[in-house]
């Protein structure tokens, strides 16, 4: 049984049975035919997945890994906040006339700092880090930027990357570990699409810096559920999980920069049917 379906299924049943509702507050999400949308959420959810033992894609619905993986190297490696060098749509509603959605996400990322060792961005810095530094506890990014806020079209959700380098018992082989920091995430939609994404960033970062993937951690300050999202939600956590699939990276791309989403495959990955006709609050 694939451990992150147990995960899921015990996050969606506490926030379900436990969590605390806004029906009747004033919320900014809107449903298509503008009535609000309310959600049913827990405050400070906290998921541990172990990489070196399984690949966390649910089997109880299929997550589109290569579209996924598409967003995630959009941000990272692309750097981009024009949704024209995406390949999916899901982020349209939040882009202007020309496809941009202002200083938000990949913009951040690739804004040049200072550094001693000279100019860098967000992405090329942790990976010099983790090769040359690999024990330092300041190996993060942010793309939280308060003074840019006013131009993004979608404050970022996740928003924080922080690294941490272990070294195995009895061996010179190092781990890397990551947290990912999220302050708001739409369970049903987005729960298992960011959570394979920054596992897929983990182990390439890994395979790019001479480690093997660890621990990831993913700390949502608000994980909430829809309420037209609860009878789905009720019915997918009611499927019996399936095996864990297993994630192959083509062990010849060695830059980070020339990985594709062609680089990424779930092997022996059975899955139950997808939920359909999601509607999605904007």
């Amino acid at each position: 049984m694939s451990y992150a379906d147990k995960i899921f299924i015990d996050m969606c049943r506490n926030i379900i049975e436990n969590g605390t509702s806004t029906e009747g507050e004033k919320v900014r999400p809107v449903w298509e035919d503008g009535t609000s949308a309310y959600t049913i959420k827990k405050f400070g959810v906290v998921n541990r997945y172990d990489l070196s033992e399984e690949f966390p894609a649910l089997t109880l619905r299929r997550t589109a890994i290569k579209s996924c993986v598409d967003e995630m190297l959009w941000i990272w490696q692309k750097k981009s906040n024009n949704v024209n060098e995406l390949k999916s749509h899901i982020w349209d509603s939040w882009a202007d006339e020309t496809g941009s959605i202002g200083k938000a996400y990949g913009y951040q990322m690739g804004v040049k700092h200072q550094y001693r060792e000279g100019m860098m961005d967000q992405t090329d810095r942790v990976i010099y880090d983790l090769k040359n530094n690999p024990y330092s506890r300041r190996i993060m990014t942010n793309i939280y930027v308060h003074q840019d806020l006013h131009e993004m079209n979608l404050y970022p959700c996740a928003y924080s990357m922080t690294f941490n380098v272990t070294k195995e018992k009895d061996s010179d082989k190092l781990t890397l570990n990551g947290i990912l920091n999220q302050r708001s995430q739409d369970v049903l939609t987005a729960n298992n699409w960011n959570v394979c994404q920054y596992a897929v960033l983990l182990h390439i970062l890994a395979q790019v810096c001479g480690m093997k993937a660890g621990e990831f951690v993913h700390v949502i300050a608000d994980a909430h559920i829809y309420d037209r999202h609860v009878p789905m939600i009720e019915e997918l956590i009611s499927r019996e999980p399936l095996p864990a699939p297993t994630l192959w990276l083509n062990p010849e791309v060695k830059d980070f920069y020339e990985f594709t989403p062609d680089d990424v495959r779930l092997d022996n990955y059975e899955t139950h049917p997808q939920i359909k006709d999601i509607p999605v609050a904007v």
